[in-house]
């Protein structure tokens, strides 16, 4: 049996909306909805969170969770997760993103469950886009896929672009929730940032120009990502 583990990466100083994960949700702090909601799925021998930040930390172990301290600075939750499960015995890491409080079951369990093929080195979740303008959103990372569902590119651009407007499209949303074995993770940290990662700043990237293919699981709608202070409304108003 693999020994399957949820990492959540989670950054105290977020660009956008600076200590995001500890804004009040409910009666809860945003990390805390997303650890427990991680931990309620039971689908993990391991779920901790992983911070730079002494508040975060404390937030989690003083509420009974665990949580690992990063000891260097990263440029992104992968980097950061990968740091954390060097020293963990386990062999499917699962990075959860802190910014998502309303994880559920399905999704995960999707997304662990094509681990059964051996060839699969690293799984994304996407889910369908219809609105126009999300569409056009950079904000909204889109992926193209292959017959097989294995991503082809990923880009805030418009992908594939309606060239021809007669050939209906689905246009897909990459969802940042990804799935490792734990050596493509740890190989990850060792090449450098890629041309196109550092063009599209998509992380994932850096895996199709190192030719590691990612398998994309379809799935609904996660919930609300707590970006800007309008998700935290968005958010407060699903709860």
């Amino acid at each position: 049996m693999s020994k399957i583990g949820a990492f959540i990466p989670a950054r105290y100083a977020a660009t956008r909306f600076h200590a995001k994960l500890m804004q009040p949700l409910g009666g809860k702090t945003v990390i805390r909805h997303t650890y427990d909601n991680t931990l309620a799925t039971g689908l993990f021998d391991e779920v901790y969170v992983v911070t730079d930040s002494d508040i975060i930390y404390n937030e989690i172990v003083s509420n009974g969770g665990k949580a690992i301290m990063s000891k260097e600075q990263h440029e992104s939750g992968t980097d950061r997760i990968a740091e954390a499960v060097k020293n963990v015995e386990i062999d499917i890491v699962v990075n959860v993103q802190g910014d998502e409080p309303f994880v559920k079951k399905e999704p995960l369990e999707k997304v662990i469950a094509v681990f059964k093929d051996e060839k699969v080195q690293v799984a994304s979740l996407m889910q369908t886009l219809t609105n126009a303008s999300l569409i056009a959103d950079p904000n909204y990372v889109k992926v193209a896929i292959d017959k097989n569902s294995n991503a082809l590119f990923f880009s805030r651009s418009i992908i594939p672009y309606p060239r021809n407007t007669d050939t209906p499209i689905t246009y897909y949303e990459h969802i940042g929730v990804y799935a490792f074995k734990k050596q493509a993770l740890l190989d990850f940290t060792t090449w450098p940032m890629t041309p196109l990662e550092a063009a599209e700043k998509i992380e994932c990237l850096r895996y199709l120009e190192n030719g590691v293919g990612i398998k994309m699981v379809l799935t609904h709608y996660m919930g609300v990502e707590i970006d800007t202070p309008e998700d935290l409304i968005k958010a407060e108003k699903l709860l």
